[in-house]
């Protein structure tokens, strides 16, 4: 038999769409979202047979054997983009949220101190940046067990909310409601709200994650420049915030250090920055703080 959380809807909350009550009776929440990952891919040094080239520049094969371009990009991102990004935020005044893989934050103790003292909130991305599909079920429990672990360790606070680097598998929802330190996850892309599912007779809170507003389309050639970038989000935004007046909702923003991070496009994100703080009746926020409203609100 299918697990309850398992079963496909296509209905969601329909046409009576309920009122999110955001705080301050916001129109949008928007909620950007750093992945921090480079030092979790795939590597020849961490006994990997492939170097991970996902969501890089391009040009490097994902060959067997060792990458050494494709672990420069993904260097970029520790070494230089990310202190881009939390400048970008750190000026404007505006909260994020960190989708860390534990192994990342581990390689870097000047990233984990400077998210402390940014205020962001880390949600858990993974122990490493694996396919949970390759995993048997024990292996994904330890490593989302252990990710938390970490996570809490380093950061002194436990992580809010679980998301899958790849797609989730049939088990993960389950094991995260069973590990019993999770709030949410996001391992999901069907709404523009938050919302309550049933996993093993437990109510558990899915925050949705989005792919459509998300720089990884730089990587795959579906976004060629910042204008283009900040068009896309612009646009995305100006929709909500008009629908807002009557139906409010939400807004992911998904980034990566190695490529939202390069000069040009973290310009094209400063530009939405701005843009969105130039309206009235917006909640800037992290995705922590979105799950406790819906927690509260809507139990």
């Amino acid at each position: 038999m299918t697990a309850d959380h398992l079963v496909r809807d296509f209905v969601g909350y329909g046409r009576k769409r309920p009122d999110p009550m955001w705080p301050g009776n916001a129109r949008v929440a928007v909620n950007f979202v750093i992945n921090y990952e480079e030092g979790s891919e795939a590597s020849v040094p961490d006994g990997d047979e492939i170097t991970e080239a996902g969501l890089t520049e391009g040009g490097s094969g994902s060959f067997i054997g060792r990458d050494l371009a494709a672990e420069s990009m993904f260097e970029y991102g520790s070494r230089v983009g990310i202190w881009r990004l939390m400048n970008v935020f750190g000026k404007a005044g505006a909260p994020a949220t960190v989708f860390a893989c534990s192994q990342a934050l581990v390689r870097n103790p000047d990233v984990v101190f400077a998210i402390k003292q940014s205020k962001f909130d880390v949600c858990g991305h993974g122990l490493r940046w694996v396919r949970h599909q390759s995993l048997s079920e024990d292996e994904e429990r330890t490593a989302i067990a252990t990710a938390y672990e970490q996570i809490a360790e380093l950061m002194g606070e436990a992580p809010a909310g679980w998301y899958c680097r790849y797609a989730p598998t049939e088990n993960t929802r389950r094991i995260v409601v069973e590990h019993g330190g999770y709030s949410y996850d996001s391992d999901s892309y069907n709404d523009e709200l938050p919302y309550w599912t049933e996993v093993g007779g437990r109510k558990h809170l899915v925050v949705p994650y989005s792919l459509a507003n998300n720089d990884a389309k730089f990587a795959r050639g579906n976004l060629g420049t910042p204008d283009a970038f900040f068009t896309h989000l612009r646009d995305c935004f100006d929709m909500l915030y008009e629908e807002g007046a009557h139906q409010p909702s939400m807004m992911t923003i998904g980034l990566h250090c190695r490529i939202a991070g390069h000069p040009g496009r973290a310009l094209g994100l400063r530009r939405f920055v701005h843009h969105v703080q130039a309206h009235q009746d917006v909640w800037i926020c992290r995705r922590k703080d979105i799950a406790d409203h819906w927690i509260k609100a809507h139990s």
